[in-house]
């Protein structure tokens, strides 16, 4: 069994292709604004902002930059990548040891990526560490059924790539170490009629390449379906930074 670390080094280290095929899927959404529009609505914005794991950066083509910001992420393929986003410091890092001082930001973003950690809590208090009391904390992440259509396309799905943080139990983590816990879901699903972007999709979660026979079901089902409908399961947490002295909550 892999590990979610593992997985997302797989994924991410070298290239950007997967991430960006990901992204493509949400093209699809019954919503006319897009998932980033829609959080950079509710994303702190005051004073020094870091996004931990901004991957290609997508955020920044639609939310206001704060007037300072520093992006990171693991992978050196997304930190060349993260270089084209304008007045911007980037930093390479791990989300468990952010190589930043206690209280360095004001904001801290962490855009769909604590499920890749091996240890999330390790992730939360470190995001609780470099903010400074009373800072604002906003993460994303999914629900147990998002995209549930699509992953039953998988001829494997016994593969467990990422950890046990899903939009049901986040707040329980987030709480252990901030005040202030919201949970927002942003309403859309998906509509796709046709089996292309499903193909590419599942061909960027690096397992077995689908066989001829495995793509012509994919094929059938979409085709079959007229309108292929899935489920999209995304909240997004706010919370603000403890005071001194709180050091989590069991």
């Amino acid at each position: 069994m892999t590990t979610p670390s593992a997985h997302a080094a797989a994924q991410y280290a070298s290239t950007t292709g997967n991430l960006s095929a990901r992204i493509a899927i949400y093209d699809y959404r019954t919503n006319p604004q897009d998932w980033y529009a829609w959080a950079a609505e509710r994303l702190p914005r005051d004073g020094h902002v870091v996004e931990v794991g901004a991957g290609t950066g997508a955020l920044w083509s639609r939310a206001t930059r704060p007037a300072r910001l520093t992006l990171m992420d693991f992978s050196p393929a997304m930190c060349q990548r993260l270089r084209a986003v304008g007045n911007a410091s980037v930093v390479r890092g791990s989300a468990t040891a952010l190589p930043f001082a206690p209280g360095s930001f004001d904001g801290l973003i962490a855009n769909h990526m604590l499920y890749h950690l091996d240890d999330p809590e390790a992730g939360l208090r470190e995001f609780a560490r470099v903010l400074r009391p009373g800072g604002r904390l906003a993460v994303s992440v999914n629900g147990r059924d998002h995209l549930a259509e699509i992953m039953e396309l998988l001829p494997d799905r016994t593969t467990r790539v990422h950890n046990d943080v899903l939009a049901e139990n986040i707040a329980g983590y987030v709480g252990r170490f901030f005040d202030d816990v919201e949970v927002r879901r942003y309403p859309s699903e998906l509509a796709i009629s046709d089996a292309e972007p499903v193909l590419r999709y599942l061909a960027s979660q690096a397992r077995a390449p689908l066989t001829p026979e495995q793509e012509a079901g994919v094929r059938e089902t979409v085709a079959a379906a007229g309108v292929f409908r899935v489920r999209q399961h995304v909240v997004l947490v706010t919370a603000s930074a403890a005071q001194p002295g709180r050091v989590g909550r069991q």
